[in-house]
């Protein structure tokens, strides 16, 4: 079973071939990916109409170069798997009809791709890791903890109720004048701050309540920062170690509180895991934390390779594989409609960010 997986719902353009033989393990025949980066950085954050434009003039040849690097032809491709949703709309416009086009003229079936469930799903192809397990999402748009139950059959138990985790990071990068991507370069110059110098909130800590916020996190950083301006470069290290330990501490809070519940909803499973996927999973500080929550709470920790935890599209064409090995693909994928909001769960209430488009991931 050979799947050629698309991506292009934010500012990566991406192709991936991915092999199921057998009973043998999967595998990444190719997994091309190009980043944005200095196409945005200018911006301080990604342009949705700089990153569509970018995705129709670069997606065709990655797709190719994806195809070669795999040595399988678009003939011994058993079906084209692209992301659908949630996104930037543009991108996903560019992917899914690119998709469309390749699956009607090689006669091959489409399956679209929820991008969360991608994500959901990485932890099976890189460590075989079987169902029910728990995920933390934490990306530039998405910080959730999602019960994994099956292929299909997910449940969040917490989102944000403001910024995504990733979002807070950019934008604290912003106001302090460091470069795009802020993740990164936050945690660059954490490096040599001082973690005690800044006594930031850690929201919700605490809190009965499961979900995540740092929208006040980011206000007090804004409110430090302008309180000492000008800033030195130690006072931007401080300040960047102070508000990364507030997130480390703030998100193992709320994790903590997902892993015991998940005790109690599957008593039965041995060797339980978290799974954690996302480009802010890359942070060696939060990292650090959710690897010491795990061994005190008895949970393994589970983290893919990192090119495979931020956007791309080996984990799109691993869904498809997933989604065909249970009769799952979908009839009607050349009709599907990109969609730019999409919850992986959709029996949960949305918190933030419902309207005529539906809810927000």
């Amino acid at each position: 079973m050979r799947v050629l997986g698309i991506e292009t719902s934010c500012d990566e353009t991406a192709a991936s071939v991915v092999a199921l033989d057998g009973g043998s393990a999967p595998e990444i025949l190719s997994n091309v990916v190009l980043s944005q980066i200095e196409e945005h950085a200018a911006f301080g954050g990604v342009v949705p109409e700089i990153a569509a434009r970018a995705h129709v003039e670069a997606l065709d040849g990655i797709i190719e170069a994806a195809l070669a690097d795999s040595d399988v032809s678009l003939d011994q491709v058993d079906a084209i798997a692209a992301t659908a949703g949630p996104g930037l709309v543009g991108g996903l416009i560019v992917g899914l009809m690119t998709a469309k086009a390749i699956a009607a003229a090689a006669n091959k079936p489409l399956i679209a791709i929820n991008h969360l469930e991608g994500h959901a799903l990485t932890a099976r192809l890189t460590d075989g890791l079987d169902f029910p397990y728990l995920l933390l999402l934490v990306s530039g748009g998405h910080t959730q903890t999602v019960a994994v139950r099956g292929v299909g059959d997910y449940q969040r138990w917490a989102t944000t109720i403001d910024d995504a985790l990733g979002e807070a990071f950019d934008k604290t990068a912003k106001m302090l004048g460091l470069p795009y991507p802020g993740g990164p370069n936050v945690e660059k110059a954490a490096a040599s701050g001082d973690a005690s110098r800044f006594a930031f909130p850690r929201p919700m800590k605490g809190s009965a309540q499961p979900d995540f916020s740092f929208s006040g996190l980011k206000t007090a950083v804004r409110q430090a920062a302008s309180a000492i301006a000008p800033l030195s470069d130690q006072d931007v290290a401080d300040i960047c170690a102070s508000f990364q330990a507030a997130v480390a501490d703030a998100l193992g809070d709320r994790v903590a509180r997902a892993l015991a519940r998940f005790r109690k909803e599957f008593p039965g499973k041995a060797n339980p895991a978290l799974v954690v996927a996302g480009g802010v999973a890359a942070n060696r500080t939060i990292k650090a934390t959710l690897e010491a929550l795990c061994s005190e709470a008895g949970f393994a920790f589970v983290a893919p390779p990192q090119k495979l935890c931020t956007d791309n599209a080996a984990m799109i064409a691993w869904a498809g594989i997933e989604r065909l090995r249970a009769g799952m693909a979908g009839e009607n994928a050349a009709d599907f409609a990109p969609r730019s909001r999409w919850p992986l769960d959709s029996v949960s209430a949305p918190l933030v960010g419902s309207g005529r488009r539906g809810a927000k991931a």
